[in-house]
Protein backbone atom coordinates (compact mmCIF):
# COMPACT_ATOMS: atom_id res chain seq x y z
CA UNK A 1 0.00 0.00 0.00
CA UNK A 2 1.17 3.74 -0.91
CA UNK A 3 1.79 5.70 2.81
CA UNK A 4 2.16 9.66 2.29
CA UNK A 5 4.14 10.96 5.61
CA UNK A 6 4.00 14.10 5.89
CA UNK A 7 7.58 15.91 8.03
CA UNK A 8 5.78 20.07 7.47
CA UNK A 9 3.47 21.88 6.48
CA UNK A 10 3.11 25.71 5.80
CA UNK A 11 -0.25 27.01 6.01
CA UNK A 12 -1.42 29.74 2.86
CA UNK A 13 -3.25 32.49 4.62
CA UNK A 14 -3.58 34.25 1.09
CA UNK A 15 -5.98 31.52 0.01
CA UNK A 16 -8.66 33.39 2.40
CA UNK A 17 -10.00 31.88 6.09
CA UNK A 18 -9.22 28.61 6.87
CA UNK A 19 -12.46 26.11 6.56
CA UNK A 20 -13.16 22.55 7.48
CA UNK A 21 -13.07 20.32 4.60
CA UNK A 22 -15.77 17.30 3.76
CA UNK A 23 -17.84 16.43 6.47
CA UNK A 24 -16.06 15.14 9.46
CA UNK A 25 -17.88 12.93 11.72
CA UNK A 26 -16.79 12.21 15.10
CA UNK A 27 -15.31 8.14 15.99
CA UNK A 28 -17.29 8.00 18.90
CA UNK A 29 -20.86 7.08 18.67
CA UNK A 30 -21.62 7.90 15.71
CA UNK A 31 -24.97 9.24 14.72
CA UNK A 32 -27.60 7.97 12.26
CA UNK A 33 -26.84 9.17 8.61
CA UNK A 34 -30.57 11.13 8.83
CA UNK A 35 -29.01 12.73 11.82
CA UNK A 36 -25.47 14.03 10.12
CA UNK A 37 -26.36 17.32 8.59
CA UNK A 38 -23.73 19.59 6.59
CA UNK A 39 -21.69 22.24 8.65
CA UNK A 40 -22.15 25.74 7.01
CA UNK A 41 -19.72 26.91 4.89
CA UNK A 42 -17.76 23.78 4.50
CA UNK A 43 -16.05 23.03 1.23
CA UNK A 44 -16.44 19.73 -0.74
CA UNK A 45 -13.84 17.52 -2.22
CA UNK A 46 -14.83 19.36 -6.11
CA UNK A 47 -14.78 22.69 -4.93
CA UNK A 48 -11.62 23.05 -3.16
CA UNK A 49 -10.85 26.57 -3.58
CA UNK A 50 -14.07 28.47 -2.88
CA UNK A 51 -16.93 27.79 -5.02
CA UNK A 52 -19.84 26.27 -3.34
CA UNK A 53 -22.15 25.56 -5.67
CA UNK A 54 -23.06 21.63 -6.13
CA UNK A 55 -22.69 20.85 -2.25
CA UNK A 56 -24.40 17.25 -1.08
CA UNK A 57 -24.41 16.08 2.47
CA UNK A 58 -21.20 13.89 2.84
CA UNK A 59 -21.89 10.39 3.45
CA UNK A 60 -20.53 9.07 6.98
CA UNK A 61 -17.98 6.58 6.90
CA UNK A 62 -16.83 4.01 9.95
CA UNK A 63 -13.42 2.13 10.13
CA UNK A 64 -13.75 -1.70 9.76
CA UNK A 65 -13.98 -3.31 12.59
CA UNK A 66 -14.82 -6.56 13.86
CA UNK A 67 -16.26 -7.01 17.68
CA UNK A 68 -14.67 -9.50 19.92
CA UNK A 69 -15.50 -10.96 23.61
CA UNK A 70 -12.74 -10.63 25.57
CA UNK A 71 -12.30 -12.62 28.67
CA UNK A 72 -12.44 -9.97 31.10
CA UNK A 73 -15.64 -8.48 31.89
CA UNK A 74 -17.24 -9.01 28.23
CA UNK A 75 -15.27 -6.02 27.01
CA UNK A 76 -15.05 -5.81 23.20
CA UNK A 77 -11.80 -5.59 20.71
CA UNK A 78 -12.99 -3.61 17.59
CA UNK A 79 -10.57 -3.57 14.53
CA UNK A 80 -8.92 -6.79 14.21
CA UNK A 81 -5.91 -6.86 12.19
CA UNK A 82 -4.63 -10.01 10.65
CA UNK A 83 -0.79 -10.21 11.74
CA UNK A 84 0.65 -9.82 7.54
CA UNK A 85 -1.09 -6.22 8.24
CA UNK A 86 0.94 -5.37 10.95
CA UNK A 87 3.46 -2.90 10.10
CA UNK A 88 5.59 0.28 11.88
CA UNK A 89 2.69 2.75 10.15
CA UNK A 90 -0.12 0.61 11.94
CA UNK A 91 -1.78 2.42 14.54
CA UNK A 92 -4.86 1.77 17.15
CA UNK A 93 -4.91 -2.74 16.15
CA UNK A 94 -5.31 -5.55 18.12
CA UNK A 95 -4.61 -8.97 17.14
CA UNK A 96 -6.11 -11.96 17.99
CA UNK A 97 -3.73 -14.90 18.15
CA UNK A 98 -2.71 -18.14 19.40
CA UNK A 99 1.17 -18.32 21.68
CA UNK A 100 2.40 -20.83 19.67
CA UNK A 101 6.53 -20.69 21.35
CA UNK A 102 7.51 -18.85 24.37
CA UNK A 103 11.08 -19.06 25.22
CA UNK A 104 13.16 -19.14 28.57
CA UNK A 105 14.01 -15.70 30.77
CA UNK A 106 17.48 -14.78 28.95
CA UNK A 107 19.65 -12.10 31.28
CA UNK A 108 22.52 -10.42 29.57
CA UNK A 109 25.54 -8.13 31.80
CA UNK A 110 27.18 -6.06 30.02
CA UNK A 111 29.50 -2.06 29.52
CA UNK A 112 26.01 -0.60 29.73
CA UNK A 113 24.41 -2.41 32.74
CA UNK A 114 21.91 -5.74 32.67
CA UNK A 115 18.34 -6.65 32.01
CA UNK A 116 16.33 -9.53 31.20
CA UNK A 117 14.19 -10.17 28.17
CA UNK A 118 11.90 -13.27 26.73
CA UNK A 119 10.51 -13.75 23.04
CA UNK A 120 6.93 -15.17 22.55
CA UNK A 121 5.77 -16.79 18.67
CA UNK A 122 2.14 -15.17 17.99
CA UNK A 123 -0.22 -17.21 15.11
CA UNK A 124 -3.13 -16.35 13.75
CA UNK A 125 -4.30 -17.50 10.15
CA UNK A 126 -2.57 -14.91 8.15
CA UNK A 127 0.85 -15.40 9.51
CA UNK A 128 3.18 -16.16 11.86
CA UNK A 129 4.97 -12.69 14.20
CA UNK A 130 7.87 -13.06 16.80
CA UNK A 131 7.38 -10.23 20.20
CA UNK A 132 9.80 -9.55 22.81
CA UNK A 133 9.35 -8.29 26.17
CA UNK A 134 12.24 -6.24 28.62
CA UNK A 135 12.96 -5.80 32.16
CA UNK A 136 9.29 -5.18 33.34
CA UNK A 137 7.47 -6.41 30.21
CA UNK A 138 9.09 -9.67 31.88
CA UNK A 139 7.56 -9.57 34.97
CA UNK A 140 4.50 -8.29 33.72
CA UNK A 141 3.47 -11.10 31.23
CA UNK A 142 6.39 -13.97 31.46
CA UNK A 143 3.62 -15.86 33.51
CA UNK A 144 0.51 -14.61 31.94
CA UNK A 145 1.60 -16.35 28.66
CA UNK A 146 0.79 -19.75 28.23
CA UNK A 147 1.79 -21.63 25.04
CA UNK A 148 -1.25 -22.93 23.01
CA UNK A 149 -3.45 -20.73 24.24
CA UNK A 150 -5.40 -17.65 22.00
CA UNK A 151 -4.50 -13.84 23.40
CA UNK A 152 -5.67 -10.52 22.08
CA UNK A 153 -2.77 -8.30 22.06
CA UNK A 154 -3.11 -4.44 21.79
CA UNK A 155 -1.46 -1.64 20.64
CA UNK A 156 0.96 0.35 21.82
CA UNK A 157 3.04 -2.18 20.81
CA UNK A 158 6.06 -1.33 19.25
CA UNK A 159 6.83 -3.28 15.22
CA UNK A 160 10.28 -2.85 14.00
CA UNK A 161 12.43 -4.81 11.50
CA UNK A 162 12.47 -8.41 12.13
CA UNK A 163 16.24 -9.35 13.91
CA UNK A 164 16.35 -12.49 11.48
CA UNK A 165 18.98 -13.71 13.35
CA UNK A 166 17.05 -14.27 16.65
CA UNK A 167 13.83 -15.40 14.54
CA UNK A 168 13.00 -18.56 12.28
CA UNK A 169 9.31 -17.15 11.19
CA UNK A 170 8.58 -15.54 7.81
CA UNK A 171 7.59 -12.19 8.53
CA UNK A 172 9.46 -9.00 7.89
CA UNK A 173 8.59 -6.85 11.12
CA UNK A 174 8.47 -8.62 15.19
CA UNK A 175 6.88 -6.80 17.90
CA UNK A 176 8.54 -5.40 21.25
CA UNK A 177 6.02 -5.15 23.95
CA UNK A 178 5.89 -1.96 26.06
CA UNK A 179 4.67 -0.25 29.42
CA UNK A 180 0.89 0.35 28.13
CA UNK A 181 0.95 -2.86 25.82
CA UNK A 182 -2.89 -4.83 26.70
CA UNK A 183 -2.85 -8.79 26.41
CA UNK A 184 -5.76 -10.59 27.67
CA UNK A 185 -7.03 -14.36 27.20
CA UNK A 186 -9.86 -14.76 24.54
CA UNK A 187 -11.85 -17.61 25.90
CA UNK A 188 -13.23 -17.57 22.01
CA UNK A 189 -10.51 -19.63 20.06
CA UNK A 190 -12.19 -19.98 16.69
CA UNK A 191 -10.78 -18.98 14.02
CA UNK A 192 -7.43 -19.18 15.25
CA UNK A 193 -5.01 -21.96 14.10
CA UNK A 194 -3.10 -24.28 15.79
CA UNK A 195 0.84 -24.54 15.11
CA UNK A 196 1.82 -24.34 11.61
CA UNK A 197 4.36 -26.50 10.23
CA UNK A 198 6.04 -26.83 6.27
CA UNK A 199 7.51 -30.53 6.53
CA UNK A 200 10.62 -31.19 5.66
CA UNK A 201 11.05 -34.90 5.30
CA UNK A 202 14.78 -36.62 6.67
CA UNK A 203 15.62 -38.01 2.49
CA UNK A 204 15.15 -34.57 1.14
CA UNK A 205 17.82 -32.91 4.57
CA UNK A 206 20.42 -33.31 1.60
CA UNK A 207 18.69 -31.33 -0.79
CA UNK A 208 18.40 -28.61 2.00
CA UNK A 209 22.19 -26.19 2.62
CA UNK A 210 23.83 -26.08 5.35
CA UNK A 211 21.85 -23.04 8.08
CA UNK A 212 18.78 -22.97 6.85
CA UNK A 213 15.86 -23.46 9.14
CA UNK A 214 13.11 -26.33 8.35
CA UNK A 215 10.42 -28.17 10.10
CA UNK A 216 10.36 -32.11 10.89
CA UNK A 217 8.24 -34.36 12.01
CA UNK A 218 9.82 -38.28 12.66
CA UNK A 219 9.48 -41.08 15.17
CA UNK A 220 11.61 -40.80 18.15
CA UNK A 221 14.10 -44.01 17.71
CA UNK A 222 16.59 -43.50 20.39
CA UNK A 223 17.37 -40.84 23.17
CA UNK A 224 20.73 -39.90 24.67
CA UNK A 225 21.98 -39.15 28.38
CA UNK A 226 21.99 -35.27 29.00
CA UNK A 227 25.50 -33.99 28.34
CA UNK A 228 26.86 -30.63 29.05
CA UNK A 229 29.06 -28.82 27.05
CA UNK A 230 30.98 -25.26 27.12
CA UNK A 231 30.66 -22.25 25.11
CA UNK A 232 33.13 -21.13 23.35
CA UNK A 233 32.62 -17.30 23.69
CA UNK A 234 30.43 -16.84 26.79
CA UNK A 235 32.46 -19.96 28.84
CA UNK A 236 28.52 -21.20 29.84
CA UNK A 237 28.04 -24.82 30.64
CA UNK A 238 25.09 -25.78 28.47
CA UNK A 239 23.25 -29.29 28.35
CA UNK A 240 22.56 -30.80 25.18
CA UNK A 241 20.73 -34.51 24.49
CA UNK A 242 20.99 -35.83 21.09
CA UNK A 243 17.70 -37.99 19.41
CA UNK A 244 17.71 -39.77 16.90
CA UNK A 245 14.90 -39.74 14.89
CA UNK A 246 13.47 -41.54 11.14
CA UNK A 247 10.66 -41.65 8.86
CA UNK A 248 8.93 -43.20 6.44
CA UNK A 249 11.33 -42.30 3.71
CA UNK A 250 13.98 -44.88 5.46
CA UNK A 251 16.24 -42.26 6.80
CA UNK A 252 17.55 -41.28 10.43
CA UNK A 253 19.11 -37.96 11.63
CA UNK A 254 20.88 -37.46 14.68
CA UNK A 255 18.93 -33.99 16.61
CA UNK A 256 20.21 -31.74 19.46
CA UNK A 257 18.25 -30.48 22.08
CA UNK A 258 19.49 -27.76 24.42
CA UNK A 259 18.97 -26.33 27.65
CA UNK A 260 15.78 -26.96 29.20
CA UNK A 261 13.84 -29.03 27.08
CA UNK A 262 17.35 -31.34 26.96
CA UNK A 263 16.72 -31.49 30.57
CA UNK A 264 13.38 -31.64 30.85
CA UNK A 265 12.73 -34.39 28.05
CA UNK A 266 10.74 -37.44 29.02
CA UNK A 267 9.08 -38.59 25.48
CA UNK A 268 9.23 -42.22 24.91
CA UNK A 269 10.74 -44.31 22.19
CA UNK A 270 8.40 -44.62 19.48
CA UNK A 271 6.57 -41.34 19.99
CA UNK A 272 5.96 -38.85 17.12
CA UNK A 273 7.34 -35.45 17.83
CA UNK A 274 7.11 -32.62 15.26
CA UNK A 275 9.72 -29.96 15.76
CA UNK A 276 9.56 -26.57 14.58
CA UNK A 277 11.96 -24.34 13.94
CA UNK A 278 15.61 -26.70 13.29
CA UNK A 279 18.73 -25.61 11.79
CA UNK A 280 20.68 -27.81 9.55
CA UNK A 281 23.94 -28.61 9.96
CA UNK A 282 25.90 -30.76 7.91
CA UNK A 283 28.06 -32.30 10.60
CA UNK A 284 28.23 -36.12 9.71
CA UNK A 285 26.40 -35.34 6.40
CA UNK A 286 23.55 -33.78 7.98
CA UNK A 287 22.64 -33.27 11.25
CA UNK A 288 19.68 -31.03 13.26
CA UNK A 289 19.60 -28.77 16.04
CA UNK A 290 16.40 -27.18 17.54
CA UNK A 291 16.98 -23.55 17.80
CA UNK A 292 15.85 -21.31 21.00
CA UNK A 293 13.20 -20.26 19.05
CA UNK A 294 12.07 -23.17 18.27
CA UNK A 295 9.18 -25.68 19.41
CA UNK A 296 8.84 -29.66 19.90
CA UNK A 297 5.32 -31.31 20.05
CA UNK A 298 5.23 -34.55 21.33
CA UNK A 299 2.04 -37.05 20.07
CA UNK A 300 0.70 -33.93 17.80
CA UNK A 301 -2.98 -34.31 16.99
CA UNK A 302 -2.24 -33.47 12.96
CA UNK A 303 -2.69 -36.20 9.76
CA UNK A 304 1.35 -36.35 9.15
CA UNK A 305 1.55 -38.15 13.36
CA UNK A 306 -1.08 -40.51 12.08
CA UNK A 307 0.33 -41.80 9.19
CA UNK A 308 3.73 -41.85 10.95
CA UNK A 309 2.31 -43.85 13.06
CA UNK A 310 0.55 -46.13 11.54
CA UNK A 311 3.95 -46.40 9.26
CA UNK A 312 5.90 -47.10 11.95
CA UNK A 313 3.27 -49.83 13.84
CA UNK A 314 3.00 -51.64 10.87
CA UNK A 315 6.20 -52.06 9.21
CA UNK A 316 8.68 -49.35 10.26
CA UNK A 317 9.46 -50.51 13.47
CA UNK A 318 11.58 -53.31 11.47
CA UNK A 319 13.07 -51.35 8.76
CA UNK A 320 17.06 -50.74 8.55
CA UNK A 321 17.63 -47.16 8.05
CA UNK A 322 20.53 -44.79 6.37
CA UNK A 323 22.09 -42.15 7.57
CA UNK A 324 23.63 -39.29 5.64
CA UNK A 325 26.55 -39.34 6.16
CA UNK A 326 26.70 -42.38 4.21
CA UNK A 327 24.90 -40.91 1.15
CA UNK A 328 25.58 -37.31 1.37
CA UNK A 329 28.52 -37.91 -1.35
CA UNK A 330 26.67 -39.92 -3.74
CA UNK A 331 23.94 -36.91 -4.38
CA UNK A 332 23.01 -37.57 -7.95
CA UNK A 333 24.96 -34.96 -10.04
CA UNK A 334 21.98 -34.16 -11.78
CA UNK A 335 21.35 -31.68 -9.50
CA UNK A 336 22.99 -28.90 -10.82
CA UNK A 337 24.78 -26.28 -9.02
CA UNK A 338 24.45 -28.59 -5.64
CA UNK A 339 27.24 -28.20 -3.26
CA UNK A 340 27.50 -31.56 -3.03
CA UNK A 341 27.71 -32.98 -6.82
CA UNK A 342 31.18 -34.61 -7.16
CA UNK A 343 33.86 -32.27 -8.84
CA UNK A 344 37.00 -34.32 -10.89
CA UNK A 345 40.05 -32.84 -9.33
CA UNK A 346 41.08 -31.43 -12.20
CA UNK A 347 38.02 -29.05 -11.69
CA UNK A 348 38.91 -28.30 -8.13
CA UNK A 349 41.80 -26.73 -9.13
CA UNK A 350 40.36 -25.40 -12.41
CA UNK A 351 38.11 -23.41 -10.33
CA UNK A 352 40.36 -22.15 -7.80
CA UNK A 353 38.64 -23.70 -4.50
CA UNK A 354 39.77 -22.25 -1.56
CA UNK A 355 41.69 -19.48 -3.43
CA UNK A 356 39.26 -16.95 -2.20
CA UNK A 357 38.53 -15.42 1.33
CA UNK A 358 35.69 -18.35 2.30
CA UNK A 359 35.78 -21.82 2.93
CA UNK A 360 34.69 -23.52 -0.45
CA UNK A 361 33.41 -27.36 0.08
CA UNK A 362 33.33 -30.01 -2.36
CA UNK A 363 32.77 -33.30 -2.63
CA UNK A 364 35.41 -36.15 -5.08
CA UNK A 365 35.51 -40.03 -5.51
CA UNK A 366 38.97 -40.71 -5.87
CA UNK A 367 41.93 -43.56 -5.05
CA UNK A 368 44.43 -43.77 -2.66
CA UNK A 369 47.53 -44.05 -3.99
CA UNK A 370 50.09 -43.12 -1.00
CA UNK A 371 50.11 -42.27 2.38
CA UNK A 372 52.76 -40.62 3.41
CA UNK A 373 54.41 -42.65 6.23
CA UNK A 374 56.40 -40.01 8.73
CA UNK A 375 54.32 -38.43 11.25
CA UNK A 376 50.81 -40.13 10.66
CA UNK A 377 50.03 -39.72 14.33
CA UNK A 378 49.94 -37.30 17.49
CA UNK A 379 49.94 -38.53 21.37
CA UNK A 380 46.77 -36.99 22.77
CA UNK A 381 45.19 -36.40 26.05
CA UNK A 382 43.15 -39.18 27.19
CA UNK A 383 40.40 -36.94 28.85
CA UNK A 384 37.10 -37.69 26.93
CA UNK A 385 36.35 -34.75 24.40
CA UNK A 386 40.00 -33.14 24.65
CA UNK A 387 41.73 -34.44 22.15
CA UNK A 388 44.80 -31.70 22.80
CA UNK A 389 48.25 -33.11 22.58
CA UNK A 390 49.96 -34.52 25.21
CA UNK A 391 54.22 -34.01 25.90
CA UNK A 392 56.58 -36.48 27.46
CA UNK A 393 57.60 -34.70 30.53
CA UNK A 394 59.86 -37.96 31.83
CA UNK A 395 59.43 -41.26 30.65
CA UNK A 396 55.94 -42.56 31.16
CA UNK A 397 54.90 -39.07 32.11
CA UNK A 398 52.88 -37.65 29.19
CA UNK A 399 51.11 -33.81 30.44
CA UNK A 400 48.21 -32.08 28.86
CA UNK A 401 48.11 -28.05 29.27
CA UNK A 402 45.18 -27.90 28.62
CA UNK A 403 43.37 -30.65 31.23
CA UNK A 404 46.77 -29.59 33.10
CA UNK A 405 46.88 -33.64 34.11
CA UNK A 406 49.35 -36.43 33.48
CA UNK A 407 48.95 -39.73 32.09
CA UNK A 408 51.51 -42.36 32.16
CA UNK A 409 50.01 -43.01 28.35
CA UNK A 410 48.91 -41.06 25.10
CA UNK A 411 46.02 -41.69 23.36
CA UNK A 412 47.47 -41.85 19.57
CA UNK A 413 45.61 -39.78 17.12
CA UNK A 414 45.56 -40.19 13.62
CA UNK A 415 47.15 -36.66 11.58
CA UNK A 416 47.64 -37.85 7.85
CA UNK A 417 48.98 -36.92 4.51
CA UNK A 418 47.62 -38.88 1.45
CA UNK A 419 47.75 -38.48 -2.22
CA UNK A 420 44.38 -39.62 -4.14
CA UNK A 421 44.05 -39.67 -7.59
CA UNK A 422 41.24 -39.99 -10.19
CA UNK A 423 41.27 -39.75 -14.24
CA UNK A 424 41.88 -35.98 -14.02
CA UNK A 425 44.69 -35.89 -11.62
CA UNK A 426 46.35 -36.48 -8.32
CA UNK A 427 45.80 -34.65 -4.98
CA UNK A 428 47.12 -33.99 -1.44
CA UNK A 429 44.36 -34.37 1.35
CA UNK A 430 44.81 -33.95 4.86
CA UNK A 431 42.94 -36.28 6.84
CA UNK A 432 42.32 -36.58 10.92
CA UNK A 433 41.34 -39.87 12.66
CA UNK A 434 38.43 -40.88 11.87
CA UNK A 435 38.86 -40.67 8.27
CA UNK A 436 42.95 -42.28 9.07
CA UNK A 437 41.14 -45.27 11.39
CA UNK A 438 39.03 -45.78 7.66
CA UNK A 439 41.56 -45.42 5.68
CA UNK A 440 44.22 -47.79 7.29
CA UNK A 441 41.61 -50.10 8.85
CA UNK A 442 43.45 -50.43 12.68
CA UNK A 443 43.57 -47.85 15.42
CA UNK A 444 46.70 -45.08 15.40
CA UNK A 445 47.45 -46.86 18.97
CA UNK A 446 48.08 -50.06 17.10
CA UNK A 447 49.80 -49.16 15.08
CA UNK A 448 51.99 -47.07 17.08
CA UNK A 449 52.98 -49.96 18.88
CA UNK A 450 53.87 -52.07 15.72
CA UNK A 451 57.02 -48.95 14.73
CA UNK A 452 57.56 -49.07 18.85
CA UNK A 453 58.16 -52.72 18.87
CA UNK A 454 60.33 -52.24 15.16
CA UNK A 455 57.81 -54.70 13.46
CA UNK A 456 58.81 -52.80 10.37
CA UNK A 457 57.19 -55.78 8.61
CA UNK A 458 53.62 -55.56 9.87
CA UNK A 459 54.21 -51.84 9.32
CA UNK A 460 54.89 -51.90 5.43
CA UNK A 461 51.93 -54.09 5.32
CA UNK A 462 49.53 -51.79 6.77
CA UNK A 463 50.43 -48.77 4.49
CA UNK A 464 50.25 -50.69 1.55
CA UNK A 465 46.54 -52.42 2.71
CA UNK A 466 45.80 -48.69 2.62
CA UNK A 467 46.81 -47.99 -1.35
CA UNK A 468 44.32 -48.86 -3.74
CA UNK A 469 41.06 -48.10 -1.80
CA UNK A 470 38.24 -46.25 -3.12
CA UNK A 471 36.56 -42.93 -1.17
CA UNK A 472 34.16 -40.30 -1.40
CA UNK A 473 35.71 -37.63 0.21
CA UNK A 474 33.83 -34.37 1.66
CA UNK A 475 36.50 -32.15 1.45
CA UNK A 476 36.79 -28.48 2.43
CA UNK A 477 39.28 -26.15 1.07
CA UNK A 478 40.86 -22.71 2.34
CA UNK A 479 44.22 -20.54 1.89
CA UNK A 480 46.29 -21.40 4.63
CA UNK A 481 50.09 -20.34 5.55
CA UNK A 482 52.90 -22.58 6.07
CA UNK A 483 56.55 -21.49 6.42
CA UNK A 484 55.74 -17.93 5.28
CA UNK A 485 54.32 -19.28 2.27
CA UNK A 486 50.55 -19.51 1.40
CA UNK A 487 49.05 -22.23 -0.19
CA UNK A 488 45.30 -24.14 -0.30
CA UNK A 489 45.00 -26.90 2.48
CA UNK A 490 42.87 -29.60 1.35
CA UNK A 491 41.27 -31.21 4.49
CA UNK A 492 38.53 -33.87 4.55
CA UNK A 493 35.67 -33.78 6.65
CA UNK A 494 34.81 -37.09 6.67
CA UNK A 495 35.43 -40.15 3.73
CA UNK A 496 32.67 -42.95 2.75
CA UNK A 497 33.23 -46.55 1.20
CA UNK A 498 31.59 -46.50 -2.33
CA UNK A 499 27.66 -47.12 -2.30
CA UNK A 500 27.59 -49.40 -4.98
CA UNK A 501 23.75 -49.30 -6.03
CA UNK A 502 23.95 -45.85 -5.75
CA UNK A 503 26.76 -45.37 -7.67
CA UNK A 504 25.54 -47.18 -10.24
CA UNK A 505 22.11 -45.75 -10.68
CA UNK A 506 24.70 -42.49 -11.08
CA UNK A 507 26.40 -43.28 -13.67
CA UNK A 508 22.66 -44.78 -15.24
CA UNK A 509 21.22 -41.39 -15.31
CA UNK A 510 24.14 -40.18 -16.26
CA UNK A 511 23.87 -42.35 -19.72
CA UNK A 512 20.44 -41.70 -19.99
CA UNK A 513 21.11 -38.07 -20.87
CA UNK A 514 23.40 -38.75 -24.12
CA UNK A 515 19.10 -39.82 -25.25
CA UNK A 516 20.59 -43.51 -26.14
CA UNK A 517 17.20 -44.70 -28.42
CA UNK A 518 18.21 -48.77 -27.18
CA UNK A 519 17.38 -48.68 -23.69
CA UNK A 520 17.84 -52.01 -22.94
CA UNK A 521 20.34 -51.16 -20.44
CA UNK A 522 17.78 -49.91 -18.57
CA UNK A 523 15.33 -52.80 -17.65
Amino acid sequence: KNILIILDLEVLEEYGELEKLGQPVALEGPKPEADVKPQPGNISGDNMYGNKQHQQPAQQRSLPSRTNGAANGGSSHGNIHPIEALSPYAHRWTIKARCTHKGDIKTWHNKNGEGKLFSANFLDDSGEIRATGFNDAVDQWYEVLQEGSVYYVSSPCKVQLAKKQFSNLNNDYELTFERDTQIEKAEDMDGVPQVRYNFTSLADLQTVEKDNTIDMIGVLQDVGEVGEIVGKTSSKPYSKRELTLVDNTGYNVRLTVWGKIAQDFDARPESVIAFKGLKVSDFGGRSLSLLSSGSMNVDPDIDEAYKLKGWYDGSGRNEQFQSHANTMSAVMASGAGDRNAYKTIAQVRDENLGMGDDTDWFSIKATIIYVKQDNIAYPACLTEGCNKKTVEVDPGQWRCEKCDKTWDRPDYRYIMSVNVSDHTGQIWLSCFNDVGLQIMGLPANDMMAMRDEGDDRKVTEAFADANCKTFVFKCKAKMDTFQDQQRVRYQVQYANPLNFSLEAKKLADLIQKYSIRDNSLFV
